[in-house]
């Protein structure tokens, strides 16, 4: 069952030990694996946490995918927003240019620039489609939303990616929160304080029930 939306934003008051438990029950769950769920919504989760956790929440994630590994078949592709970019800037070989320059450039040129070089829908996704290709997999995990903002938003990955990751479970790992109500639809609220970015197509995943 979907524990009712918007119970809890960072997992109402699950400590670090309760979070990681779920979060390993739910993603190695037949139910989950199998993209079952109301409706037939893109299976996409976000996972809410803290934004001053963010360092605890890398090394809960990178155990999770261990622990997953080692006692279960699930294959984790784990893929990190800000690596992509990475990759994407080196790739076009503008990386060192652009960490030169960036102390002295115009706030509104650098922005221009890399949200061309990293526009999602031509850029960001067909490199996420890559790593899909050459490691097909049973869950994604996407990180590195705080990393790559404001140049990349999460609602505008989830809107694109809908046509490429359709057939797996995909766990975005979000520093804020997401809320889901009747009278206000779903907002993603970047380091709990930003104005929410309008989405609801997603679940949390720490109200997720198997």
């Amino acid at each position: 069952m979907i524990v009712a939306a918007g119970k809890a934003e960072f997992g109402g008051q699950m400590t670090r030990r309760e979070r990681a438990r779920h979060l390993y029950r739910v993603i190695t769950s037949e139910r989950f694996l199998a993209r079952r769920g109301p409706g037939n919504e893109v299976p996409f989760f976000i996972c809410p946490f803290p934004a001053q956790e963010g360092l605890t929440m890398m090394e809960d994630r990178l155990d999770l995918i261990r622990q997953i590994r080692q006692h279960t078949p699930v294959q984790v592709l784990d893929l990190s927003l800000y690596d992509i970019s990475l990759d994407l800037l080196r790739e076009r070989g503008i990386l060192e240019c652009v960490l030169e320059r960036e102390p002295d450039m115009d706030r509104s040129a650098l922005r221009e620039l890399l949200q061309g070089v990293l526009d999602v829908r031509d850029h960001l996704i067909p490199k996420i489609a890559e790593s899909v290709a050459a490691t097909p997999p049973d869950v994604m995990f996407l990180s590195g939303v705080g990393e790559v903002y404001p140049y990349i938003r999460a609602h505008n990955v989830l809107n694109n990616l809908q046509g490429t990751a359709r057939d797996w479970p995909t766990v975005l790992f979000f520093p804020g929160s997401y809320t889901i109500s009747a009278a206000t639809g779903g907002s993603l609220n970047l380091f709990g304080v930003l104005q929410g970015d309008r989405y609801y197509r997603a679940f949390n995943i720490l109200n997720y029930e198997t």
